[in-house]
């Protein structure tokens, strides 16, 4: 005879085991689920006190190289968990390079995803007061991922920037200084292709227009506002000194200008031009040689260019540095004046000691 109660007593008994094993599964389920849970959407980005900031993600890096540079700035909390998401998301297939604004406690999935879309932050490039062709290049390979050798190897390069219409001589001429938004990850060439562009923006039809009426082309007027750049640090007194390198060309007189002779001669801390200075055979020697030099002696500024394209029309042909050295220059209309502040200005350089 089946005893009941021991019958009822071993399905309770199952009943609990089985309750328990459902138990012990959902507490294991639930805890990979937490753990999954935290791997892809917890906080693993500590910045700190900082809002944001910015990942310099290199051409041709690995998903190796993308965890090293977090741990290396001190960025990541979880090393293995960002990298199981990754593999998840298979972000080594779909590698970006570029700058990446990154905010703080961002999670591995957002930061991930980010990453995977290649949505670069651009960031303002700006550039201004180069002499030469190398300090530029240098002073781009700062801001921007590609090194200042592509750059200047592709700035001397006569064959490559042909298309854009320069020499190596006038290559610098193409930068008009300015601020611009570019991407960090651009090359040497996207960097001329997007400069090139804005250079051609720069001379609209108006500017154009000036340049044309002044008899000069964009070159030739980069060329002299280089020359005014450095003749005067005075920005109100450029479209004057302007003027009288203007007057000096129509008329087919010399430029004499004191600073194509220390362009020519390489040296800009030259404080005193003497008589054998100009005797220097180089194109740039604008006390031999009629008309502008071969091509800018710096990179010209803004000021500078908008001082020869808005030159004064005046009548003055000479110019020297005043002699209260207050970094404006006197004017003159004809060389006996010029001469006299010319001395004057002589006699006061070697009050001062100033012999070379």
């Amino acid at each position: 005879m089946i005893n009941l109660f021991r019958l009822k007593d071993n399905r309770s008994k199952m009943w609990k085991i089985v309750m328990i094993a459902v138990m012990l599964v959902l507490v294991v389920t639930g805890s990979v689920l937490f753990k999954y849970y935290q791997d892809i959407f917890s906080r693993n980005i500590d910045l700190g006190d900082e809002e944001i900031t910015y990942l310099y993600i290199p051409t041709n890096a690995s998903q190796a190289d993308v965890i090293s540079l977090l741990k290396e700035k001190g960025y990541l909390k979880n090393a293995a968990s960002l990298e199981w998401v990754m593999e998840k998301k298979n972000y080594a297939k779909h590698i970006h390079s570029g700058r990446f604004e990154i905010k703080n406690g961002i999670c591995n999935n957002e930061l991930v995803d980010l990453l995977r879309s290649g949505i670069q932050s651009p960031l303002n490039l700006t550039f201004n007061n180069t002499r030469t062709v190398e300090d530029f290049a240098g002073k781009i390979a700062n801001q921007i991922e590609a090194d200042s050798l592509s750059i200047l190897t592709l700035l001397k390069d006569q064959s490559k920037i042909k298309k854009y219409g320069f020499e190596t001589h006038t290559i610098l001429a193409m930068f008009i200084p300015n601020t611009y938004q570019v991407y960090w990850n651009m090359s040497a060439e996207k960097f001329a292709d997007k400069m090139h562009k804005e250079y051609s923006r720069y001379w609209n039809a108006e500017r154009l227009k000036k340049a044309e009426s002044i008899g000069l082309s964009p070159i030739e007027v980069s060329t002299l506002a280089s020359i005014v750049d450095e003749e005067t640090i005075k920005n109100d007194e450029k479209a004057r000194v302007a003027g009288v390198y203007v007057n000096r060309l129509k008329r087919g007189i010399k430029l004499d200008a004191d600073p194509t002779l220390k362009f020519a001669w390489g040296d800009f801390t030259m404080r005193r031009v003497l008589n054998k200075h100009k005797k220097i055979k180089s194109p740039y020697n604008t006390y031999k040689y009629g008309g502008l030099p071969p091509g800018p002696i710096r990179q010209a500024s803004i000021s500078g260019l908008n001082s020869v394209l808005n030159c004064e029309n005046h009548k003055y042909i000479y110019f020297c540095a005043s002699p209260e050295f207050n970094g404006y220059h006197i004017f003159a209309k004809s060389l006996r004046e010029h001469n006299q502040n010319a001395r004057k200005y002589q006699r006061a350089l070697t009050q001062r000691g100033i012999m070379k």
